[in-house]
C-alpha cells in the first residue's frame, strides 16, 4: 500500500469536520447479558461520511461491564477486534481477563461500523464468492480465475454494499471510537487492540495521541504496505509457525502422529497438498489443505484438524467437516474483509505483475503456495481509496506490544517494523511462544504479568523477551 504522510497529520484528531461536530449524545445502556455477565448494550450514532458531520448517522453498537469496584476505577479499557470485519460486541465477557483489570477499568466492546450489530453491510456475494477472501492460484500457479473471482467479487460489492460500503475504512473506524471516547464521559481512552485491532490502535494514537492512556497492541501488523503487507506476511508466517506443528505431529505421544522426525513433517505435507491438487478428494483439494493449514496454525488447538486432514489425504479416508459460520455471520464478515482492506489503500493492478510475484513466492515459500502475494478484490475495486495514516514516533510513551515470536498471520518481522515505527513511543514484550494472539492467550506468565502490571500502573517495562512457559 502506498502511504502519504502530511505534516500536520498527527493533529489530523484535531482538524478533521468530526471535531467541529456537535458532541455526541451520552449513551442509553440497556441490558444485554452474555451468561454469567452484566453486561449491557448501547446504540452510538455517527457520522456516515466525517466530512459531513451533520448529514446521514449510521449506528455503532457498544457494549460494557461496569468495573467491579468503583471506589478504585482508573477509566475505560476498550477491547478493539481484529479482523477487519470481527464482532466486539461480547469481548468484554468472553475474553479473558484478569480479575485485578476487571476491578479497575470499564471494559468496552463495539461492533465496527459494516459489522453484525451495528449498521452492517453485504456484498450479496454467490455461494462461490463468499468466503473466498484469500486468494489461491490455480494448482499450477495460473491466476487467471483469480483475475475473474477478483473483478466478480469488486463488481458485486459496488453493487449491493450501498452507500456505507464507500465509508468503511480504518480512519472513519478511529474517528468512530474517537466519538465513542466523548459519548463515554471520558477524556483518555485505554485499550487492547488484537491483530487488526493493533493497527486500529496504532492509527488512533496517531490521530489522537492526546486522548491515549494505556495502549496495548497484540499481534501488531507491519505498518509500512498496510494491508498488503499483511497479506504477504503469511508467506512470512506460516514458514515461522510450521515447525511447532511439526513437532507436535511427530511426538511419539501423539495419537496423530504423523512422522517419526518433524523434518519428514513438511515434505510430507507438501506431497500430499500436490497429489490432491492432482486428484481432489471429495471436500478436500490442494488449497483446501493449505487455506486449513494456515487457519489451523493459529492455536495449537488447530493441529489436530491439520492432522486429521493429511491423514484423510493420505489414506483416502473420509474427510473432516470444518466448522463454517453462518451464511449471514459469513457475508457480512467477507463485504468487512474485503472492503476494508480495499478502501486502506492502493492496491496494484498489473496482473503481469502479480503472476511474476506469484512464481516468485511458490518457489520460496511452497506452504502458501503464492496466494500472500496474489491478485485480489482490490486491483478491480471501483473506489478511490483513503491514504493511509502513517505511524510515527510523534506522541507520548505509552505504547506497550506483545507479540508471540512465531505468529502465521503478524510475524515478528512485521511487529518489529511497527515497533521501529512508533520509536520511543513502544516498547515490546516477544514471547517465545507460537500462534495469532499473545495476551491471556498461551498460558506465558511472563508475557501476560508484564502487560497486566503495565494496564494496572501505567508504567512502560523495557523491551521484553519471555522465554516459553513449561508445556508450550
Amino acid at each position: 500500500m502506498k502511504m502519504v504522510l502530511l505534516s500536520a497529520l498527527c493533529l489530523v484528531g484535531l482538524v478533521t469536520p468530526a471535531a467541529a461536530a456537535a458532541p455526541p449524545e451520552r449513551l442509553r445502556w440497556e441490558p444485554c447479558p452474555v451468561a454469567g455477565s452484566a453486561q449491557e448494550c448501547a446504540t452510538l450514532r455517527v457520522p456516515l461520511d466525517y466530512r459531513e458531520p451533520h448529514g446521514e448517522r449510521i449506528d455503532v453498537r457498544v457494549s460494557r461491564i461496569p468495573a467491579r469496584k468503583p471506589e478504585a476505577r482508573h477509566g475505560v479499557l476498550l477491547l478493539i477486534p481484529g479482523g477487519p470485519g470481527s464482532s466486539g460486541l461480547n469481548r468484554p465477557s468472553t475474553l479473558d481477563i484478569p480479575a485485578e483489570v476487571r476491578d479497575r477499568f470499564d471494559l468496552v466492546g463495539f461492533d465496527p461500523r459494516g459489522v453484525g450489530k451495528s449498521t452492517p453491510i453485504s456484498c450479496a456475494l454467490s455461494p462461490e464468492d463468499n468466503g473466498k477472501t484469500m486468494p489461491w492460484p490455480d494448482a499450477d500457479g495460473g491466476i487467471e480465475a483469480n483475475v475473474v473471482q477478483g473483478e466478480r467479487i469488486a463488481e458485486a460489492c459496488a453493487e449491493h454494499g450501498g452507500p456505507v460500503l464507500r465509508h468503511i475504512n480504518t480512519p472513519n473506524e478511529v474517528r468512530d471510537l474517537d466519538r465513542l471516547r466523548q459519548a463515554l464521559g471520558e477524556r483518555k481512552l485505554s485499550y487492547w487492540g488484537l491483530s487488526y485491532g493493533t493497527y486500529v490502535g496504532a492509527v488512533y494514537a496517531t490521530m489522537f495521541p492526546q486522548h491515549t492512556d494505556r495502549v496495548v497492541l497484540d499481534s501488531t501488523g507491519d505498518p509500512r504496505r498496510v494491508a498488503r503487507g499483511w497479506l504477504a506476511n503469511y508467506q512470512i508466517g506460516v514458514e515461522d509457525r510450521f515447525p511447532d506443528f511439526a513437532r507436535w505431529a511427530a511426538d511419539p505421544g501423539n495419537q496423530l502422529r504423523l512422522a517419526d522426525d518433524p523434518a519428514a513433517v513438511r515434505p510430507l505435507f507438501l506431497d500430499l497438498a500436490a497429489k490432491l491438487d492432482r486428484t481432489p478428494m471429495p471436500g478436500l483439494t490442494g488449497n483446501g489443505l493449505r487455506e486449513a493449514l494456515l487457519r489451523n496454525l493459529y492455536t495449537d488447538a488447530g493441529f489436530p484438524m491439520i492432522a486429521q486432514l493429511m491423514i484423510a489425504a493420505r489414506d483416502g479416508t473420509a474427510v473432516p467437516v470444518q466448522p463454517q459460520p453462518p451464511e449471514d455471520v459469513l457475508q457480512n464478515a467477507s463485504a468487512m474483509a474485503v472492503t476494508t482492506v480495499c478502501n486502506d489503500v492502493e492496491w496494484p493492478g498489473s496482473v503481469r505483475a502479480h503472476e511474476r510475484a506469484v512464481a516468485e513466492s511458490r518457489e520460496r515459500f511452497p506452504l502458501t503456495a503464492g496466494m500472500p502475494v496474489n491478485i485480489t478484490p482490490c486491483s478491480f475495486w471501483p473506489y478511490e481509496p483513503v491514504k493511509p495514516v502513517r505511524i510515527t514516533d510523534h506522541g507520548p510513551s505509552n505504547v506497550l506490544m506483545v507479540q508471540n515470536e512465531r505468529d502465521p498471520s503478524t510475524p515478528l518481522a512485521g511487529a518489529r517494523e511497527m515497533r521501529r515505527a512508533l520509536g520511543d513511543r513502544a516498547r515490546m514484550v516477544t514471547v517465545d511462544s507460537g500462534g495469532h494472539g499473545a495476551y491471556r492467550a498461551n498460558g506465558n506468565a511472563c508475557g501476560d504479568e508484564t502487560v497486566t502490571r503495565y494496564l494496572l500502573s501505567g508504567r512502560l517495562p523495557a523491551d521484553t523477551t519471555c522465554p516459553a512457559s513449561s508445556g508450550q
